[in-house]
């Protein structure tokens, strides 16, 4: 290309470049007339003061991906309407409503945007997160928030027309997905009441019993058809260490997830599938017994509290790996690499001792782990 070409070229893209900017700009422009005098005017004050805050009795929140959700107040509980009933994460809706004092309209954007303006900021009926709060049966807020950017937080009133800036929203509060507006809490207890732990699976029965504060250990293994055991086997290398360890897994334990309609759990034989974990506490105060089916996503699995009315939850395999536990879990660190080898004493299920497995460098006291191995205390 000749030199006075490349010079042409670099023109026309220049110009055009300028048209867009300018066209940028006008858009803008246009969006923001009138603002002077909506500026003039003492903006609506949307902030819900804390004792009003208190006594709301339900939130309605569409968002666009989540869809709509409804709380509503139940005497002194919280709990979700629709799109399912089930009790709702009291933690969750209160931190929403310690947060309307601080609602605030900052400035005026636009007084008279059209529907494409209203799409471009998100605050059209299809993008916007819409919220409406109730005390009864008085409607205390009613908007929509949108965008955010270097503008702001963006947000319009539910029957008028102007954009605003406003302070004092956080999506993070508002546009929760449905699970995390339900109640996640599984099961509370204090582990240092538990007396008595049985762990059923397909590898046998563990019983683990207290007396003081010391911990014993039984395991009865599954024969080839399946049965367990009336016999324990020999277990020398027991750990109390990781009882405490799994009763710490299961003390607050809280939800990821909720099982969908229709999902395969396995927890109609979590013995097989999964495993069964009980405990008893003392005085018979709370015993429990907790089943673990089938694997949901990734490492997850099903798990549900016999005898509760509550939801299928799903945990994180910290948990769930209790209840699938096979003899090593339990055994101490230095005893896994014995039973590599065939010196613990006991015929290990295949799998476990091969590389990448428990026992191998990088793993659990073994050389290239994060601890030395333990002395040899048999």
């Amino acid at each position: 290309m000749k030199k006075e070409h490349k010079l042409i070229a670099a023109c026309v893209a220049l110009v055009a470049l300028g048209g867009a900017y300018y066209s940028g700009t006008q858009t803008e422009a246009k969006d923001r007339q009138g603002h002077s005098g909506g500026a003039a005017q003492a903006l609506a004050k949307i902030a819900i003061a804390k004792d009003r805050a208190d006594k709301v009795t339900k939130l309605v929140i569409t968002h666009k991906e989540h869809g709509e959700v409804v709380l509503e107040k139940k005497g002194d509980a919280w709990r979700v309407t629709k799109p399912i009933d089930a009790a709702a994460s009291a933690n969750n809706v209160e931190q929403l409503l310690k947060s309307l004092d601080k609602l605030e309209l900052d400035s005026v954007i636009a007084s008279t945007p059209d529907d494409k303006t209203f799409a471009r900021y998100e605050l059209d009926e299809k993008s916007a997160t819409h919220a409406q709060i109730f005390a009864g049966d008085e409607k205390l807020f009613d908007g929509f928030f949108g965008k955010s950017g270097t503008a702001g937080q963006l947000a319009r009133l539910a029957g008028t027309n102007a954009v605003y800036t406003v302070k004092g929203y956080s999506s993070y509060l508002f546009a929760r997905e449905l699970k995390n507006w339900r109640d996640t809490d599984v099961l509370t207890f204090e582990d240092a009441n538990a007396v008595s732990v049985e762990v059923e699976n397909a590898n046998g029965k563990f019983s683990f019993t207290k007396a003081g504060e010391k911990w014993a250990g039984s395991f009865y293994a599954r024969d080839k058809d399946g049965e367990v055991a009336k016999k324990a086997k020999k277990w020398e290398s027991f750990e109390e260490a990781k009882v405490k360890d799994m009763l710490r897994a299961f003390k607050a334990l809280k939800a990821l997830d909720f099982a969908k309609d229709g999902a395969d759990t396995g927890l109609a034989e979590a013995g097989k599938t999964g495993g069964i974990v009980r405990v008893k506490l003392k005085d018979d105060a709370g015993n429990f017994t907790i089943n673990v089916g089938k694997v949901q996503e990734g490492t997850n699995r099903y798990l549900a509290r016999e005898g509760a009315s509550t939801p299928v939850f799903v945990v994180a395999s910290w948990t769930s790996d209790w209840a699938v536990a096979d003899l090593a879990k339990f055994s101490k660190a230095d005893d896994a690499a014995d039973k590599k080898d065939g010196k613990g004493g006991f015929e290990m299920p295949p799998g476990l001792g091969m590389p990448g497995g428990l026992g191998m460098p990088g793993g659990h006291g073994m050389p290239g782990g994060d601890e030395p191995p333990e002395p040899d205390g048999e």
